[in-house]
């Protein structure tokens, strides 16, 4: 049975912390408590008397032993047994002590000399019988401040700075820094702590688990390679957006390879102090050649691999810089063929220093784009696994309503519509449930009880039908999914989905009419109540970020020609645009020009789709929420017929009574509409965004 099946369905249990070492000065503490306590019980017991009070006791024979402590200046005295008993010995020990030792001493006497004692005590027995004469021993005691001054005062310095060396040098504590700056944080992964993720758990990204498994199999079995003159890879780049799995493929690589892995953070290597990130990428490198062959996983390395040289203030000395270039010898320099590969993860490519992107360093970089539809139901699936779902779940239909989703927000999704239906104490996960899942990551928290005076309903409702109608009419718009005029997170008041085809090139006509259906709720309010308001601040955001890519950057514009001033990869901070002030006027000015004539367009189309405009924010301030199906019973099937994403990928046309499964055919969030989710103004309303990706329209 190979490993993967072994780990397979397994749940990965974290070793427990473990605990920390028995601490010296927990030794020495308690020595010190025991000589304390004992010191306590020996003085503690006795109570002080007077040289009249001691004559009286002895002169009634109650004393059984007197001892004189020399060195002290001091008399012991301890009672009889019969002596003990009595109430006015009793009462008074017990009251005066908190440790009463019956074995005595029980009192103690002070004396101004110990030898005058002894010549007055034997005086003192003169005057009883004979037989009542117990006499009288000597004795010394080593007090606390001349054993402190022979020789306790070395022994507790030698103690001290042994236990404060034993901290600094430690792993933790506050000193274990000083001596443990320069060691690497990398976690280790070994056969005793194994990462239980494998290839099973990565979905949706196949060629990048492709690519990613040559480097596994080359570990496992490197002869394969190597009888053909191949030599085995010294790095990998996964590059990706955030969410897209990069992370997840190095764990999978981890629990895969069956050799020591190394990971950690490209934060790990900086520090306050100079030096330290060099110091630390040796220490790193050299625990890894000592488990070699291994692999070692950087994450988020554009925290030390920037461009050199960018930002820096002449004469300085940027700690990122040493970092880099003990990273840049330690992966391809002299005596660097010692089995170590290096995996590194970034969502900022751009800014990665040229020499650490060459072969020999990084020789792949694995892209790890957002997943198309058929790797979104793949991914669907894995985290469907752990959840009670219903039979009326399609993951094939999850994946056509979520275009634009990264493995985590899918992970989001799945997780959302769990704590959705445990909410509503559901035995199982219905497709409403992830319908309604999929609005709170889009659109954020449904916030029904929100106080929104009869006035701004009216105006939120004739903004989303604008939308709609416009979106309805126009060719090349995306199918409309579901407009809604209920308030979703901070300050979206009305929100509409559609549904975008996924492709990958837009011609000017495609982006014109998205520009007129962004712009369908301003011209809808300006029909219709002759005023605008602040809702379509998302709405303008997007057409002019888009206007400015169609004249600027995709060179669609007949005055500017095929012209593009777009920076792929800007080189630092610029002082001057790349183009003159003639040229910078100009643009605005076609810019303007676009604008005006998509809004134009729009407010012609709507007017002379009124009658369908009133109709539809009639009911959606009646309804509050219509589906593609409302609109078709409502002003008739959109004259544009076109195959959907969904249709495309079953390769056939369903129809679902929407009343059953409102929103599982065709419901669908745009997944560039999420920017909506968080509007700037304070009473914005959500519609439509531009189909162009958003890392193609900014300027």
């Amino acid at each position: 049975m190979s490993e993967n099946t072994k780990n397979k369905g397994k749940k990965f249990v974290p070793k427990p912390p473990q605990k920390p070492g028995f601490q010296l000065w927990l030794i020495v503490a308690a020595i010190l408590v025991l000589i304390g306590l004992t010191w306590i019980q020996q003085r503690g017991s006795m109570v002080d008397i007077t040289q009249k009070r001691f004559e009286d006791m002895y002169i009634s024979g109650d004393i059984a032993k007197v001892m004189i402590v020399k060195n002290m200046d001091r008399v012991d005295v301890t009672l009889k047994p019969s002596a003990l008993s009595e109430e006015k010995y009793k009462a008074e020990l017990e009251a005066n002590s908190s440790f009463f030792n019956p074995n005595g001493p029980h009192y103690s006497l002070q004396v101004a000399s110990s030898d005058k004692f002894a010549t007055d005590f034997d005086t003192l027995e003169e005057k009883v019988e004979a037989d009542q004469r117990i006499g009288y021993s000597v004795t010394t005691e080593e007090n606390w401040s001349s054993w402190f001054g022979s020789f306790g005062f070395l022994i507790l310095l030698f103690v001290f700075f042994w236990f404060m060396m034993r901290r600094m040098a430690g792993p933790s504590g506050p000193g274990g820094q000083i001596f443990n700056v320069g060691k690497s944080k990398a976690q280790l992964f070994d056969a005793e702590n194994k990462v239980k993720i494998t290839f099973d758990n990565v979905a949706g990204l196949d060629e990048a688990k492709e690519e990613i498994q040559e480097i596994v199999e080359f570990l496992k079995n490197p002869s394969k390679f190597t009888k053909l003159g191949g030599k085995i890879p010294k790095g990998a780049l996964l590059v990706g957006p955030p969410g897209t799995g990069k992370t997840l493929l190095a764990k999978a690589v981890a629990g895969e390879a069956g050799v020591p892995f190394f990971t950690l953070s490209g934060s790990d290597f900086v520090e306050m102090f100079v030096g330290v990130g060099a110091a630390r990428v040796r220490d790193l490198f050299k625990q890894a050649k000592e488990k070699a062959p291994c692999i070692i996983f950087i994450d988020e390395i554009d925290a030390i691999g920037r461009s050199r040289g960018k930002g820096q203030m002449p004469g300085s000395n940027d700690e990122r810089e040493n970092t880099l270039n003990s990273l840049l010898v330690e992966m391809d320099g002299f005596g660097t063929d010692t089995g170590v590969i290096v995996l590194a993860a970034t969502n900022r490519p751009d800014v990665l220093d040229s020499a650490l992107l060459r072969p020999g360093r990084f020789d792949r970089q694995i892209s790890i784009d957002k997943p198309d539809i058929v790797g979104r139901e793949a991914i669907f699936k894995v985290h469907l696994k752990p959840i009670k779902i219903g039979e009326d779940v399609d993951p094939k239909k999850l994946a056509a309503q979520t275009p634009g989703f990264a493995g985590a927000e899918i992970a989001n999704v799945c997780n959302e519509a769990a704590l959705i239906a445990a909410r509503r104490n559901k035995t199982e996960v219905n497709m409403q449930d992830f319908q309604d899942a999929v609005d709170r990551v889009i659109g954020g928290l449904e916030k029904k009880n929100k106080i929104i005076s009869p006035e701004e309903k009216k105006i939120v409702a004739y903004h989303e039908a604008g939308h709609a109608v416009a979106g309805w009419f126009l060719e090349h718009a995306d199918p409309l999914v579901k407009v809604s005029i209920v308030p979703r997170g901070v300050a979206a008041l009305g929100y509409a989905q559609y549904l975008p085809k996924e492709q990958f090139l837009y011609q000017t006509e495609q982006l014109i009419d998205e520009m007129c259906m962004t712009l369908g709720g301003r011209a809808a309010e300006e029909i219709i109540f002759g005023k605008i308001s602040t809702g379509a601040l998302s709405d303008l955001e997007r057409i002019t970020k888009l206007a400015y890519s169609i004249v600027s950057v995709y060179g669609m514009n007949e005055k500017l020609g095929n012209i593009s001033f777009y920076e792929s990869k800007p080189d630092g901070y610029k002082m001057t645009k790349p183009y003159s002030e003639a040229t910078a006027e100009l643009i605005d000015q076609e810019v303007h020009k676009l604008i005006e004539f998509a809004y134009k367009r729009t407010i012609d189309l709507l007017k002379d789709k009124r009658a369908e405009l009133e109709i539809l924010a009639k009911e959606l301030l009646e309804k509050e929420i219509l589906f593609q199906s409302d609109l078709e019973k409502l002003i008739g099937k959109r004259p544009f017929e076109k195959e959907t994403t969904y249709q495309a990928f079953t390769n056939k046309k369903e129809k679902v009574n929407p009343e059953l499964v409102p929103e599982a055919t065709l419901p669908a969030p745009d997944p560039r509409d999420k920017e909506k989710s968080n509007p700037d103004a304070e009473t914005e309303e959500e519609s439509v965004s531009a189909t162009v990706p958003e890392s193609k329209t900014e300027k």
